[in-house]
């Protein structure tokens, strides 16, 4: 069955365009041109996976606002942000939101099918049978590999699927130092060193909500990032 792509783009003719290209790869798409007119189809179904605009219509975050609605209703589906805005902060600022990816639209449309697909091989993976162990716990952290679910100190940390697959490859070998390569590649998705960074950033925060002590994920200056907490 056809993965449920849902574009939201508020420009006809680009709108029109992706969505094109992207059914000639077999995906299944539905356009939206605004905000509301997303939401209320999200309410009652999702689909497998969001592509946003920032600027929709005359809300000029309504792309924002949107991420963080779906967030709510779906903590693990797949969001990118596609838009012309190619800031720093903006970026910085989508992936603080919880999307899985920020790309801007001088991006070619096979590249952008390749980050697609990156996304949803994680996804298939999910239903495919596990050489690894499905649980790993370090000190207080809990994962479930099986229901993708986190939680630190038996507190959900609702992580996003990469932010779970970053958590995953850093706990699995404490001590070890993962450059942004090997946390690419754990995740399946490509990324560059600011996103994976600020990746970083929002796992940190989402475990220093539960825990304001939290200093399990140390950078390693010039070469990436380790998991700090010994086994208790």
């Amino acid at each position: 069955m056809a993965k449920h792509i849902a574009l939201v783009e508020d420009e006809a003719a680009i709108r029109e365009n992706y969505k094109t290209y992207l059914e000639r790869q077999g995906y299944q798409i539905s356009t939206y041109d605004s905000r509301p007119s997303a939401l209320q189809t999200f309410r009652d179904t999702l689909p497998d996976m969001a592509v946003i605009d920032i600027g929709l219509q005359d809300e000029i975050e309504g792309g924002f606002d949107l991420c963080r609605e779906l967030r709510q209703l779906a903590p693990q589906l797949p969001i990118i942000f596609l838009t012309a805005r190619d800031s720093e902060l903006d970026a910085i600022s989508g992936l603080r939101l919880g999307a899985d990816d920020y790309l801007t639209k001088d991006i070619s449309l096979p590249h952008l099918a390749a980050r697609i697909t990156a996304l949803f091989r994680r996804l298939d993976n999910l239903s495919k049978p596990l050489a690894i162990a499905n649980k790993v716990e370090r000190h207080a952290l809990l994962l479930d590999l099986d229901r993708m679910h986190a939680t630190w100190q038996t507190q959900n940390l609702d992580l996003t699927l990469t932010e779970f697959w970053i958590v995953h490859a850093l706990a699995k070998h404490p001590g070890h130092v993962k450059n942004r390569q090997q946390l690419m590649d754990a995740a399946s998705v490509v990324l560059d060193d600011n996103t994976i960074t600020s990746h970083i950033k929002r796992i940190r925060k989402k475990f220093n909500l539960i825990d304001p002590a939290f200093d399990g994920i140390q950078t390693v200056y010039g070469m990436g990032y380790r998991w700090h907490i010994p086994d208790a």
